[in-house]
């Protein structure tokens, strides 16, 4: 009989997506099927799946942790922010709607009955689905309508470990603190805690964890230390992303207020010749960047009017005129053109504005939203390349008669005459080994890393960290059949 368990976090940020990959690798280890599950994720990094949807890019970590296909049902709430206070809701992969917080909030218990749907759909194919909260159960000001945390835990009739992250301090506060707010129904659901990203000699928190074990009679699982290679796992969120220092080789990253899909950094940062420098707001393009990556954005037109008010758009035109090289990915390949029109007004009231002007092509915004899982070929050596695409709009212009990729339908991205300046709508290039390593030595860098192979090493690293440090027998012992 399925057994689930649900690891939710006395704060944000505290680990879970990263516990959840690690433990559905160990129990693969194991012997046991299993599947990963959140609810509900608030992300702009997404992952297309082979059925044709979109989740949160930490769910297709995790199914890759499990070594099980990304589907859907792993994640059937997604949202994607677009303003400080609106959000795009996709449900059950497709986009549906996009709302206000202040409306989802008043929306979002009607969406249980799919998310219930998605989990025993998940349930009926594996002996374990590991269950991902989202932000904190301590947020009792969020709980009426929750299908998040407590509520889910309810609605699904499933136990829950809670987990402290130690190194941003406070830990015994978020653990006990976390005990005395919530309601004693779900207070009750909780079985353990553990602790997580602990640094130096556990044995000088021996205090600390009895007195949390004292104040909440919840027994541990385990303490766990910081997991060195985390670097090496795809980032989630856009709060993990930074940057990394390598060999000479500097490629510049201006970090849009809406970044969206950023996981095409994580193999250019992993490189050992390669540095990586996210440019915050406010801070000039470096003189000394051999390439200038513009990512994807979840709203073009305010991204680029940011871009410009940073003054980024004066630098780059600087780094084109030094010889230097630029990439446009999905979003950022849209900014470098003429211009962007969205007559349909779905992106916000702005309906049309003149791009950076790089690149010969212009974009139209279109209501139907792009999902794809995309084979590709790199015209330039042949290399093969997977990816996806996941965007609004279509591209042209002449510089697309300089496509650099070719899909088995069609050209794909433009190119500038001299080739310094290219764009393209496909994420994930840069996964594929031989593409990257010939991608960088057409400017002169080298690379040195298999980075599947090095991913997937990480994970089962991961999962003997687990092993070693949690009590993974306990916490399967204390997963149970979900009661509804």
């Amino acid at each position: 009989m399925t057994k689930a368990i649900m690891i939710q976090g006395a704060g944000s940020n505290v680990g879970k997506s990263m516990i959840v990959a690690g433990l559905a690798r160990a129990f693969v280890n194991r012997g046991l099927s299993v599947a990963p599950f959140k609810p509900q994720n608030m992300s702009n990094n997404a992952a297309v799946t082979p059925n044709g949807g979109e989740i949160g890019r930490a769910q297709a970590l995790q199914a890759l942790a499990a070594r099980r296909e990304p589907h859907t049902d792993m994640n059937p709430v997604l949202l994607k922010p677009e303003t400080e206070t609106g959000a795009q809701i996709v449900v059950h992969g497709q986009r549906c709607a996009t709302l206000r917080a202040a409306d989802y909030g008043k929306q979002k218990a009607k969406l249980m009955p799919a998310v219930l749907d998605s989990f025993h759909r998940l349930c009926a194919e594996v002996d374990l689905v590991l269950i991902e909260g989202a932000g904190s159960p301590a947020e009792i000001n969020l709980r009426s309508g929750d299908i998040a945390n407590m509520g889910f835990a309810e609605a699904a009739g499933v136990p829950v470990v809670l987990v402290g992250d130690i190194d941003r301090g406070g830990v015994i506060a978020q653990i006990v603190g976390t005990q005395a707010i919530l309601p004693m129904a779900d207070e009750r659901r909780i079985k353990a805690f553990s602790i997580n990203k602990f640094r130096g000699d556990p044995d000088l928190f021996n205090e600390g964890l009895k007195e949390i074990i004292t104040r909440t009679g919840w027994p541990p699982l385990g303490v766990i230390p910081w997991f060195d290679e985390a670097w090496r796992l795809p980032a989630e969120d856009v709060l993990d992303i930074s940057s990394t220092r390598g060999g000479s080789f500097k490629i510049a990253v201006p970090r849009l207020a809406r970044i969206a899909n950023f996981d095409d950094l994580d193999p250019l940062s992993s490189e050992p010749d390669v540095s990586v420098e996210i440019i915050q707001p406010g801070q000039p393009l470096p003189g000394d960047a051999h390439l200038v990556l513009i990512p994807g954005s979840k709203s073009t037109i305010a991204d680029l009017v940011d871009f410009r008010a940073n003054g980024w758009d004066i630098d780059l035109t600087a780094h084109i005129r030094r010889g230097g090289h630029v990439l446009g990915l999905c979003g950022g390949y849209q900014m470098l053109g003429h211009k962007i029109a969205d007559p349909d007004g779905i992106e916000g009231t702005q309906t049309e504005i003149e791009g950076l002007g790089h690149l010969d092509i212009v974009t139209v915004m279109k209501p139907q939203k792009r999902l794809s899982l995309t084979q590709a070929t790199y015209t330039a050596t042949g290399d093969g390349v997977e990816g996806y695409e996941i965007h609004l709009g279509e591209t042209s212009g002449p510089d697309c008669a300089r496509a650099w990729l070719s899909v088995a339908d069609r050209p794909e991205g433009a190119a500038s005459a001299d080739g310094h300046i290219r764009g393209c709508y496909l994420h994930g290039l840069f996964t594929a080994d031989a593409f990257r390593a010939a991608f960088l030595a057409e400017m002169g860098a080298s690379s040195r890393l298999t980075y599947a192979s090095d991913v997937d090493g990480t994970l089962d690293a991961l999962a003997h960290h687990l092993e070693k440090h949690m009590d993974l027998d306990k916490l399967l012992q204390l997963a149970a059949p979900p009661s509804a």
